[in-house]
């Protein structure tokens, strides 16, 4: 499934184009998985509360979801980009334990929320935050076209002082 979208990236295929391709290509694959899984169980192959039974009997219980990019055009493989941004949240808060005060954790909250706004539209924080701080009075009277995903344009039309 993977090699099947990164073709249908390699050749800019549309999301129907794409969804045809998976159509085509995966879906006798996914197919062919969902009998074997069926018959691990069906069968007595594998034991249903072990671990590799529970992880069976998941997959099967979310076998729709998991196979919608066969269904829906544009519909993503898996959630990774999801469970990276999910992954950065839990670790902030873990790491937020560690603040002596509210105020500083109030901080750190911004500071990272800043850091990974950066991160999602392609700015570089460090960057960024240093622009902010030699046009504050820019900053101050036009705040929107500071952002993250705009700055670079409005430093370009902003002349030096």
């Amino acid at each position: 499934m993977y090699n099947h979208d990164a073709e249908a990236r390699d050749r800019a295929l549309t999301p129907d184009q794409r969804l045809r391709l998976h159509q085509e290509r995966s879906a006798p694959v996914m197919d062919e998985l969902h009998v074997w899984l069926e018959s691990q169980l069906a069968e007595r192959r594998t034991e249903r509360n072990s671990g590799l039974g529970q992880a069976i009997t998941y997959l099967l219980r979310h076998w729709q979801p998991l196979t919608l990019f066969l269904r829906q055009a544009g519909a993503p493989l898996d959630n990774n980009l999801v469970e990276r941004a999910l992954k950065r949240a839990v670790l902030h808060r873990k790491n937020a334990l560690f603040y002596r005060t509210l105020n500083g954790a109030q901080v750190g909250d911004l500071f990272m929320s800043l850091i990974h706004t950066c991160q999602l539209c392609g700015a570089n924080s460090f960057d960024y935050l240093i622009e902010l701080q030699r046009h504050a009075q820019e900053l101050a009277a036009r705040p929107t076209e500071w952002m993250p995903w705009n700055y670079r344009d409005t430093l370009v039309q902003t002349p030096e002082l």
